[in-house]
């Protein structure tokens, strides 16, 4: 038998299933044992609203992700400049003489 966390990884790579809201409401605990075990479950209302159910692990992961800050590059183009662009080519340094 396969461990619950390597059934919810494997099914995570999977479309979700889909659920009508009037389904989910009336079987809502087997709603809740397929999204431990299977993973996300999608649930639609007849007008296509639509909301995905996640465990609170993964949800927690995906709000930890979004925290986190910005790539360096991203940094730098979001930077203030004045309008101009960031050059951000090496310069070449000149050298200069020292008198000892």
């Amino acid at each position: 038998m396969t461990s619950l966390t390597s059934q919810v990884s494997l099914h995570k790579m999977a479309k979700p299933s889909v659920w009508q809201l009037h389904e989910a409401k009336a079987r809502f605990s087997e709603l809740f044992r397929r999204v431990r075990t299977e993973g996300p479950q999608r649930v639609v209302k007849q007008r296509g609203e639509a909301v995905v159910v996640v465990a609170a692990e993964e949800f927690d992961r995906g709000a930890e992700r979004s925290r986190q800050p910005v790539s360096l590059v991203e940094f730098f183009r979001s930077a203030p400049t004045g309008g101009r662009r960031l050059d951000l080519r090496p310069k070449r340094d000149t050298t200069r003489t020292i008198d000892w």
